[in-house]
């Protein structure tokens, strides 16, 4: 009398099915051979492909494979907040927290303050930008920081009231890698809407749409902020 089966072996980490005869022989004892392998028992492996093509053969749909679930999710950025962040720590910016540190906070200042500034080196944008922007990209260990909206806008109030401070010691800082026969200028610009109809020569004031999103337009001035990291106190404004 002969009968087939499944007998499952394994060799290190790895599992196998094989098809296993059983059998009498001349002397009437039980015996076993291996009639041949199937392949390793994984998910999607050999075996997973020799039941799908048998059950194809017998006209059945074949069964859910366990990659049917699998999806592709969409990719983060790494690359430039992995620069920005060696950058950061080789500029030794981490010492800047040392200017706020008698501060009654209880919120991460420094990190959020490292994550508005790579937010804005890489996709500016809002305080709500800086969230939705957060979604996208991984980040290294030591900023991976969820932070609330509030969070954010409590540690601009802490940089807003160690503004000098913040300016010294960011001078500090950076001095030894500017401090040659080189000009290097910030700049940025706003608006400040302004009231009044008198008409003025070379009036610097233009309409413009108004701040508050509002459809009406507003009489505006641009105004261009200059600021020269080397200077004791580096702002400069001009009014255009």
């Amino acid at each position: 009398m002969r009968a087939m089966f499944i007998k499952v072996t394994q060799s290190g980490s790895r599992r196998y099915a094989q098809l296993v005869e059983s059998y009498r022989n001349e002397d009437g004892k039980p015996r076993q051979r291996t009639i041949c392998t199937l392949g390793r028992l994984e998910a999607g492996g050999d075996v997973d492909t020799l039941i799908a093509s048998l059950q194809r053969a017998r006209g059945l749909a074949p069964g859910t494979s366990a990659l049917d679930g699998l999806r592709f999710k969409e990719g983060r950025h790494a690359g430039d907040v992995w620069a920005l962040s060696e950058l950061w720590r080789s500029l030794g910016f981490d010492e800047l927290a040392s200017v706020w540190r008698r501060s009654k906070t209880e919120i991460d200042v420094l990190t959020c303050l490292r994550l508005m500034v790579f937010n804005r080196l890489c996709d500016p944008g809002s305080k709500l930008g800086v969230l939705r922007w957060l979604e996208t990209v991984a980040l290294p260990a030591g900023c991976d920081l969820s932070p609330a909206h509030q969070d954010l806008l409590r540690a601009m109030d802490v940089l807003d009231e160690h503004s000098e401070q913040l300016s010294t010691k960011l001078a500090l800082l950076m001095r030894p890698l500017i401090d040659q026969d080189l000009s290097v200028v910030f700049y940025d610009l706003t608006t400040v809407e302004v009231t009044g109809q008198t008409a003025l020569p070379d009036d610097v004031r233009a309409y413009g749409r108004a701040k508050s999103g509002l459809v009406a337009a507003r009489v505006k001035v641009l105004v261009a902020y200059f600021m020269r990291p080397m200077a004791a106190y580096p702002v400069q404004l001009n009014v255009r």
